[in-house]
């Protein structure tokens, strides 16, 4: 009786084969390209449909649309739904996010990458030249990634001389948190696929999607059939113009922010933007350590001393004082002038929340305070607000920095797009 209930049972048990195709497809997007590789061996049915030679779009489709298909418009990268195309996404997905420039460069230290429709684009993030005591941010084009009409790879640099001329660059990893930016040559462009020297695009105003169009029509006129003795004698010229002409453009190696935004348990961490005492618009990262301290350093341009990526300031103690506060906090505060212009304009309600920190001169100058004989010298405070962000300044002066999101909810906040130098709007 016993062997026959087992009979019965398996009989009416479901194998995965007697599902439909198309909820057998639906499960195995799921899977990751490694798993589906092992399970395409199972069976010959299956390893049709997962052969990475003959790539079933009715596989792909779902399994790349399931990961970026909320980011990005995947019929418009030049690929089929592929194992390729899961490959360079997969690759350059680490890309998004914000990465700070190290090393000298007078360029700009914060870069923005985001999806587009059929592209990565990454931005110089800087602030707004024009808008003093504003916490305005210029945001500039600096890096294309895309797949040309032939299906190959591009990357690309919009030259700051003019936004309209690119320069051929790759972008390669060094560890998960390090990438750099290099120019390339190559004796053949047309087989390598890249954007040639001299590539001029239509406005300098034009949109992403613009510019991207322009350059997909720029590799089929290289690729038609007219497009040979022009594409030739381009080649001879770049062969001729190596180590001449333009200047090289330097490699430029940048490093993840990884915590760009505050959590509950880290109230303060992530980039932040303040107006200090001479009205500029200055970028800080607030990090916390393995053992709860926090530090804050000024992401500012390298040219400048300190500043590249200089401490602010720093506690180990991050046990915040809470309402009601004594008198002496409470005059410490109101004593202080808020930095900055239209400062009533932003709602950030009563303070919440106060703590201790400490200059960043005890840690650039070790034994400051005790040549000073006055700890007040080093001693300052965070005044947490009711909205989230806070403000700091420091007992020697009589000064609040008022610290505001750069990004919030995935949205660069207080943007003005430049396309090219003077043209922002």
């Amino acid at each position: 009786m016993a062997e026959k209930n087992k009979e019965e049972e398996e009989e009416e048990s479901l194998h995965f084969t007697d599902f439909p195709d198309d909820i057998q497809v639906n499960i195995l997007s799921f899977l990751s390209p490694i798993d589906i590789s092992s399970f395409a061996c199972t069976s010959r049915r299956y390893s049709l449909l997962c052969s990475p030679t003959s790539p079933s779009p009715s596989l792909w489709h779902p399994l790349l649309s399931r990961r970026w298909g909320a980011h990005t418009h995947l019929p418009s990268w030049n690929l089929p739904p592929s194992p390729s195309l899961y490959r360079l996404l997969h690759r350059w997905d680490p890309l998004i996010g914000f990465w700070r420039r190290i090393g000298n460069n007078p360029s700009p230290p914060l870069v923005l990458f985001e999806w587009g429709p059929s592209f990565i684009t990454a931005s110089r993030i800087s602030p707004d030249p024009t808008g003093s005591g504003s916490y305005a941010v210029v945001k500039t084009p600096f890096l294309y990634l895309g797949v040309s009409s032939s299906g190959d790879p591009v990357t690309f640099l919009v030259s700051p001389d003019s936004a309209s001329s690119l320069v051929p660059v790759s972008v390669n990893f060094l560890g998960t948190r390090h990438f750099v930016v290099e120019e390339s040559f190559y004796d053949d462009e047309e087989e390598k696929g890249v954007v040639g020297e001299g590539l001029e695009l239509g406005s300098s105003s034009s949109s992403p999607e613009r510019m991207m169009f322009e350059i997909y029509q720029h590799f089929a006129n290289r690729t038609s059939p007219g497009g040979g003795e022009k594409g030739s004698s381009r080649r001879h010229r770049r062969r001729k113009g190596k180590g001449g002409g333009r200047r090289r453009w330097e490699a430029e190696h940048f490093v993840r922010i990884a915590d760009c935004c505050p959590t509950p348990a880290r109230p303060l961490q992530g980039l932040w933007k303040g107006i200090c005492e001479n009205l500029n618009l200055e970028f800080y990262l607030v990090t916390y350590d393995d053992v709860g301290g926090v530090t804050c350093r000024r992401v500012g341009d390298s040219s400048e001393l300190f500043s590249g990526y200089s401490p602010v300031f720093w506690t180990s103690n991050t046990t915040f004082l809470q309402s009601p506060f004594s008198v002496e906090e409470q005059v410490l505060y109101s004593s202080r002038e808020h930095v900055g212009l239209n400062q009533g304009d932003i709602e950030r309600g009563a303070v919440s929340r106060i703590l201790c920190i400490n200059s960043s001169y005890e840690l650039v100058l070790p034994g400051l305070s005790n040549s000073v004989g006055d700890p007040r010298n080093v001693e300052g405070r965070i005044w947490e607000y009711e909205n989230g962000t806070f403000g700091f300044g420091f007992l020697r002066n009589n000064f609040i920095v008022d610290m505001e999101h750069i990004t919030l909810d995935g949205r660069l906040l207080d943007a003005v797009e430049c396309c090219s130098s003077g043209s922002c709007s």
